[in-house]
């Protein structure tokens, strides 16, 4: 009896400390830190958005999963430790309410502690309420919208690294203009456009911007997304005779219009494509070909900084980056990794206005964002000597002098 008597006493007491809030044991108080911080994303491993989400997101992710874990974490000063990343992850199949459920369900059911972006402009804007009912910080790297600087606003915890399609297009049309003073092309233009959100809103903005600058539009033909056969449209552009050609056009299509204008023999004295010519695959598709190909995005190549995370890349993915918006992802995992540390715990919005005011060192040099945006990226490239070099803006850091004219088709 007397036994039983002082082990209820010794019970009761037990659960009066914990009613008290008394920490029984270093143990429990250890079991409630966290051990790891989680980290998801929701993107296409499947389906006609899998080489651009591969090339451009998922191979910039795992780098930086790799970099971050092997140098033992992510510091947090309210446990006094580093932690390791852990990865959740979901293949969206290229498909928007694919990407939306599993965006809904890292957030809601994986409760990780940040979410990584999905790939390209109509999957960012379409995700973009959801981090923000959330309350999550959201850096969105291939979203290319002139409502960018509206959305920034309208949801103060994304961020908007990529441009707009207003500053792609007066970029390319910057080149264009200092051409056409050194007498080296005329006014005339020919493009073409895949009928989504990105082509859409590049060929909106590029019609301001060729009309502004005194350009003509000679041709302006949209055609639907999925198209392979180009031999039509770029037959009718052929036939203008027109100085420049320019493509809205997103990957697949723009590596069959490479492909065609080479068999029709087309070869005006600037050739323009967008999304996929800053990647890798264009110089080992077509080799000597690339040469002189101009297109959105590139880099500073002669950065030691790019130059190391070139080689980093390499050596982790077994492939190379894309020359535009895969570097720009680093350097947004790189913020999103120093805000969680200057903050020291996980508090998301404390986080988010780190990212809103802080400054960050990257492998693209310091970073301040701008009214939630980072501006100071390459619009416009070239293939030259091997490498995709970023031609416009001018005013950046590593900008080069354009190739002019583009080398005939090797056939």
């Amino acid at each position: 009896m007397q036994g039983t008597f002082q082990r209820s006493i010794g019970l009761l007491a037990a659960g009066a400390m914990l009613a008290a809030g008394v920490m029984l044991s270093p143990r429990l108080a250890q079991a409630q830190e966290p051990t790891a911080i989680k980290v998801g994303w929701a993107i296409s491993k499947t389906g006609p958005n899998t080489a651009g989400a591969t090339i451009t997101l998922l191979n910039a992710y795992k780098l930086w999963v790799k970099d971050v874990n092997a140098a033992g974490g992510i510091m947090l000063k309210s446990v006094n430790k580093k932690l390791p990343v852990e990865v959740v992850e979901y293949d969206d199949r290229s498909n928007s309410e694919e990407m939306i459920k599993a965006v809904e369900r890292l957030i809601t059911q994986d409760k990780v502690d940040f979410v990584l972006p999905p790939w390209g402009t109509a999957f960012s804007v379409a995700s973009a309420p959801i981090f923000a009912r959330a309350g999550y910080p959201i850096l969105f790297v291939t979203a290319t919208t002139d409502r960018a600087p509206e959305f920034a606003k309208r949801w103060p915890n994304s961020f908007w690294l990529l441009g707009t399609a207003t500053e792609m297009a007066d970029s390319a049309v910057e080149v264009f203009s200092t051409l056409r003073k050194d007498g080296k092309i005329g006014a005339n233009i020919a493009m073409v456009g895949v009928a989504d959100e990105f082509g859409i809103q590049l060929s909106s903005a590029s019609r301001e911007a060729f009309k502004k600058a005194g350009f003509t539009l000679v041709y302006d033909k949209s055609y639907p997304l999925g198209t392979q056969d180009m031999q039509p449209i770029l037959t009718e552009a052929m036939r203008t005779n027109a100085d420049v050609f320019m493509a809205a056009s997103y990957p697949p299509d723009t590596f069959a219009i490479i492909d065609q204008a080479k068999v029709l023999s087309y070869n005006p004295k600037v050739f323009f494509t967008a999304v996929g010519t800053a990647f890798p695959l264009i110089k080992q598709r077509f080799g000597a070909n690339a040469e002189g190909i101009m297109g959105t995005g590139g880099w500073n190549a002669d950065s030691p900084q790019l130059k190391d995370y070139l080689k980093r890349h390499t050596e982790t993915n077994g492939a190379e980056p894309d020359r535009w918006a895969n570097p720009v992802t680093y350097t947004s995992l790189q913020m999103l990794q120093q805000a969680i540390e200057r903050v020291g715990k996980i508090d998301r919005a404390a986080v988010i206005k780190e990212l809103q005011t802080g400054t960050f060192d990257t492998i693209m040099g310091k970073v301040k964002m701008v009214d939630n945006r980072f501006l100071d990226v390459f619009q416009t490239g070239q293939w030259q000597n091997g490498e995709y070099y970023g031609i416009g803006p001018a005013r950046l850091s590593g900008a080069r002098a354009p190739l002019f004219p583009k080398p005939a088709w090797k056939q």
